[in-house]
């Protein structure tokens, strides 16, 4: 159950017995009103700083979203992969609802990407998956469809079971198949952990797939959302979640997951963990010190672009 992407130059594995693939978020430009008006006007600097910063923070793919209202999806989405594939060399996943979006990035992609997202919705099936076989990608399936997110975790696993099939039809490896089993908001879905954790252990056990979610959304509308989406992260990878869509800015997150790799024993001799952990005494503690001011500066500006 391994699933490989690739950039030009470097192929991530995602699989049950490697470390935890962390998918950088901050490419998207919902929420970010000065992201979305330069990526409008054609100005992807930012783009390239936050690609950049993502993989300096251990980010191993990034997620390149380019969902504009009332703009150039495909024009714009298609630049925005050429620009971060010119400034860093990690896979990417391509990220829209746009179909007409996701073939401009296909054809603008060098490599072997992931495609964010295809639903079970026979139409949406219909559309994506034919592009996601077209150019020998993997894809994200998101387990809702027609009726929605189901609270029933039968209901969503069968409708992941539908796109695993779906894909294998069309002639897509199940290896290349990862599942969404959606991460509800946990403040207002009191057991959205419960069902996720027995969730990924089915797709696992039964599917034979590779687990995914946006983490972010387990901790939507509650304080001190880093400190919740730490401990959901290392609680998924425990009950063998093997990526995830989320901040790896965050020193909070990075830090439980690199945690929870060595727990897993996908850290051999703890060689990640020692050398973050020589890094972070290399610093010095005024270094230290800057560091969280700046980082602290940052999430301050990107909460008020």
């Amino acid at each position: 159950m391994q699933t490989a992407l690739h950039s030009k130059t470097r192929t991530v594995t995602i699989g049950p017995n490697e470390p935890f693939v962390i998918i950088g978020e901050r490419i998207n430009p919902t929420g970010r009103k000065l992201l979305a008006a330069e990526m409008a006007a054609g100005n992807f600097d930012r783009v390239r700083a936050d690609a950049l910063a993502q993989v300096a923070a251990g980010a191993h793919m990034l997620d390149v979203n380019a969902g504009i209202p009332l703009s150039d999806e495909p024009g714009i989405l298609a630049e925005a992969i050429r620009v971060v594939q010119s400034a860093v060399d990690v896979p990417l996943s391509i990220d829209s609802s746009i179909v007409a979006a996701l073939a401009a990035g296909l054809a603008a992609y060098q490599g072997k990407p992931l495609v964010n997202s295809v639903t079970g919705e026979d139409e949406r099936l219909d559309s994506v998956l034919p592009l996601v076989a077209q150019y020998q990608a993997a894809v994200i399936g998101i387990s809702n469809d027609e009726t929605g997110i189901s609270e029933d975790p039968d209901v969503r696993f069968q409708i992941a079971k539908k796109i695993v099939l779906r894909a294998e039809a069309l002639g897509i490896p199940r290896a290349d198949v990862i599942i969404d089993p959606l991460a509800m908001p946990i403040g207002a879905v009191r057991y959205a952990g419960q069902t996720l954790f027995k969730l990924v252990r089915r797709l696992r056990e039964e599917l034979g797939v590779n687990p995914c979610c946006g983490a972010s959304n387990i901790s939507f509308g509650l304080p001190n959302r880093p400190s919740l989406n730490a401990a959901f992260l290392s609680m998924a990878i425990a009950a063998g979640m093997t990526c995830a869509i989320t901040n790896a800015i965050e020193p909070a997150i990075h830090t439980a997951i690199l945690a929870a790799d060595v727990m897993m024993g996908h850290d051999a001799n703890c060689q990640t963990w020692l050398a973050a952990q020589r890094a972070a005494s290399a610093e010095g503690p005024n270094e230290a010190a800057a560091a969280r001011a700046e980082r602290r500066a940052s999430r301050r500006a990107r909460a008020n672009p």
